[in-house]
């Protein structure tokens, strides 16, 4: 049987899920007559302390209907150079909202207020308009590395200093959360805008939800529409992603002990130089060849995903027990 630590975007809904799913309400989201998309809505906004919230199928596109939302043509956008938005999201900042991005070199793509203050543009013509800042919170491509509180606050205050919004592409923000043993009502008031991805360590199959003021969410919800986001009995996926919110934020602790078992098994692994610190469920490592390293844990019936040509990345979550993770560490051991 296979182990399969490529993405915690494998999961498959669980039996009870699948129960609250077939007992979702079936009506029209976009009439806004969808009694369960917009309990789904009102609860991350409330979890969130924002005024609304908005349905999603992805986080590349809640994330980049926030950017158009909060941007227009000539601006400028500050982010890692690490992030989401930056390297998996297609260029979409260009061709959507024709703003150009300012990369910060963060530690494992976190970034601190002074990064911020340092990347903003005086207001030259040949300059565009400094804007917006993004920060990941888990930053995937950081091996999971998690913002402290403290650290978001001061670059929260940094960009109301200077007349700047701030995004969260908070993808796996309760990863996040677990790792510093905080609730969601810690980020109250930090960010303009907040983009949550359900379908990654939560368990299900679709689905994210970008949360901010009511104008905002409102000009969102046109933006939605307009790049073909408007879903019609999207219920079933919301009632998928209500009951993740509900049943398997606490669980997550789990997955992180697992990564940290996979991160000292890797340490110990010869052919491995080197691992990313382990705070979350993902595991990034540095090999000399990471498509031959990939192949050969193939051979022992593990799929992982090559995320450069030296690095490799394993991400655990629901879909992995820990019996498969002991056999898989077995296998590193032995490698």
């Amino acid at each position: 049987m296979i182990v399969d630590l490529r993405s915690d975007t494998l999961t498959k809904p669980t039996p009870e899920m699948l129960k609250a799913m077939f007992a979702a309400d079936a009506g029209d989201d976009v009439f806004g007559e969808n009694k369960t998309v917009c309990e789904l809505e009102e609860k991350t906004a409330a979890m969130f302390g924002m005024e609304a919230a908005l349905f999603l199928p992805s986080g590349t596109m809640a994330n980049q209907t926030a950017i158009k939302a909060h941007t227009q043509p000539l601006d400028e956008v500050i982010c890692d150079k690490l992030s989401h938005i930056y390297n998996y999201e297609t260029g979409a900042w260009a061709m959507l909202s024709g703003v150009s991005l300012r990369l910060a070199n963060g530690t494992n793509g976190i970034l601190q207020a002074s990064d911020i203050t340092a990347n903003i543009l005086p207001d030259f013509d040949w300059n565009p308009n400094t804007k917006l800042v993004c920060v990941e919170n888990t930053v995937n491509k950081g091996g999971g590395a998690v913002y402290p509180i403290e650290t978001l606050k001061e670059i929260s205050a940094a960009c109301k200093q200077n007349n700047l919004l701030l995004h969260c592409d908070g993808a796996r923000i309760f990863n996040a959360l677990t790792t510093t043993q905080s609730n969601a009502n810690v980020l109250h008031g930090i960010f303009d805008s907040i983009s949550v991805c359900i379908s990654k360590g939560l368990g299900a199959p679709v689905g994210s939800l970008l949360a901010g003021k009511k104008d905002f969410i409102k000009k969102c919800r046109k933006i939605r529409k307009a790049l073909g986001g408007g879903m019609r009995q999207s219920g079933y996926l919301a009632a998928a992603c209500i009951y993740a919110l509900d049943n398997h934020i606490e669980r997550l602790q789990q997955d992180h002990l697992n990564a940290q078992k996979l991160g000292t098994a890797l340490q110990n692994c010869s052919l491995v130089k080197s691992v990313l610190p382990t705070q979350t469920n993902i595991v990034i490592f540095e090999v000399d060849n990471s498509q031959t390293f990939a192949q050969l844990l193939l051979q022992n019936n593990i799929r992982v995903q090559p995320f450069s040509p030296t690095q490799v990345r394993m991400v655990t979550h629901l879909d992995i027990s820990e019996n498969e993770i002991k056999r898989v560490c077995s296998v590193l051991e032995k490698l």
